[in-house]
């Protein structure tokens, strides 16, 4: 992606900084709103990556972008022998996550971790599984962030992202345009006290380079066997790689 989108247009700060900051800001209401602008859809999409995950029955299993860590504990409740990291660069993010997998139990399955998805703190070919859930649009060089995915996944390993993507046909597509440029802002800004967030939100989906594009940039970087699977009239498209 030539143009770099980031959340505050008039700060100075790197994206990746402001990333943190904006997710640290929506970190206390962000899971009740995303449940309401998904009308809750995303859990079903969810569970298909972890589908695809659960094929190859994998003992360590790194989540980027893991926010709350919803995609982290369906990880763990359907394969309860694997290790799971949940990695995230916003604190606020990950203290809500804590916090739900203490209520669940699941300490002792899940770890998350403080860390940056451009420069991921362990060794080459650790984890047997990697997935991201709306967050590889948020690095601030997708290529830098993937190149380091590929070092930390195992040979044979699999990596599976779940993003947004633009549906192409009548009336998907415009009802998506609505949602994501009108809707979504509207609902962002009356529940939460960054209302920039949403707009951004928004504003980085649009952009995303999805389907055969992402597809492309994933073989660039050297991952193999890449599938794209749009969910519900290509909102969201599940991308499935092997190392």
């Amino acid at each position: 992606m030539s143009k770099i989108i980031k959340p505050y247009k008039d700060s100075d700060a790197t994206k990746k900084t402001q990333v943190a900051d904006m997710f640290n800001n929506i970190s206390g209401n962000y899971d009740g709103l995303n449940r309401v602008m998904t009308f809750g859809i995303d859990i079903q999409w969810r569970k298909k990556v972890i589908a695809i995950v659960k094929e190859s029955q994998p003992k360590k299993i790194l989540d980027i972008a893991t926010g709350t860590g919803d995609l982290a504990i369906m990880h763990s409740q359907e394969m309860p022998d694997a290790q799971v990291i949940g990695l995230d660069i916003s604190s606020g993010m990950l203290e809500v996550g804590k916090e739900k997998i203490k209520g669940l139990g699941l300490e002792s399955n899940i770890e998350m971790v403080l860390g940056d998805s451009e420069n991921i703190p362990y060794e080459d070919d650790f984890f047997d599984a990697i997935t991201v859930s709306y967050g590889v649009r948020n690095f601030e060089d997708l290529n830098k962030g993937l190149q380091e995915i590929n070092r930390v996944l195992k040979p044979g390993g699999t990596f599976v992202v779940l993003e947004t993507s633009v549906p192409t046909k009548f009336p998907f597509k415009q009802g998506y345009q609505f949602h994501s440029k009108v809707l979504l802002p509207l609902i962002g800004g009356l529940f939460s006290k960054d209302k920039t967030a949403y707009s951004y939100l928004s504003e980085s989906a649009n952009s995303f380079p999805y389907g055969e594009k992402f597809n492309a940039i994933l073989k660039e970087n050297k991952f193999n066997n890449v599938v794209d699977i749009p969910v519900t009239f290509g909102v969201s498209t599940i991308y499935k790689a092997i190392k």
